[in-house]
């Protein structure tokens, strides 16, 4: 019995770990089919800061903190800034969220459209990540702070829009 245990521990503790992310080394892969039907890759926003925001409709904290989200966006999308907004929500409330996302100018997708499963499961809403101009993980939504603000992003995210863009290959 013991072996069995000690075995299911290691698996268990190996499994976590395959999907633990971590500020400072590369983004996980992330995938979208925005609102609008164009293609969203991590990958192909290099050279870009990017503003992942996990939300659903019926959250009010996520709700809340769109606003700044899009004030942000609007301030400093010339700068290279983009921002996909993933929505939690359920195949039912489709119309909530394109009606939601009228309000904003940036871009959106739903999660059964989208790929993002190096990210972990996504049980808590609001949850944000910042990727660099390198695909690098800057901030890791799953801590510190649980919300964000413009506060936040002028802190979090104004220092790595001031960094030049990498080379193109």
């Amino acid at each position: 019995m013991k072996r069995l245990i000690g075995g299911s521990c290691l698996f268990l503790v190996l499994c976590c770990n395959a999907y633990a992310i971590k500020e400072g080394e590369p983004a996980p892969a992330l995938e979208a089919r925005q609102l609008d039907g164009r293609a969203f890759s991590l990958a192909q926003a290099a050279g870009k800061v990017v503003v992942i925001n996990f939300w659903a409709t019926w959250c009010e904290p996520c709700r809340a903190e769109m606003p700044a989200l899009d004030a942000y966006f609007r301030k400093h999308r010339q700068e290279g800034l983009e921002v996909l907004a993933i929505s939690m929500d359920q195949p039912s409330d489709d119309a909530k969220v394109r009606e939601v996302m009228r309000a904003f100018s940036f871009d959106a997708g739903l999660a059964r459209e989208a790929s993002f499963r190096g990210y972990g499961r996504i049980w808590r809403l609001p949850l944000t990540f910042v990727v660099d101009r390198n695909g690098v993980l800057r901030k890791d939504g799953w801590y510190g702070d649980p919300g964000i603000d413009l506060a936040l992003l002028e802190r979090t995210v104004t220092p790595l829009l001031a960094q030049p863009a990498p080379p193109a290959r």
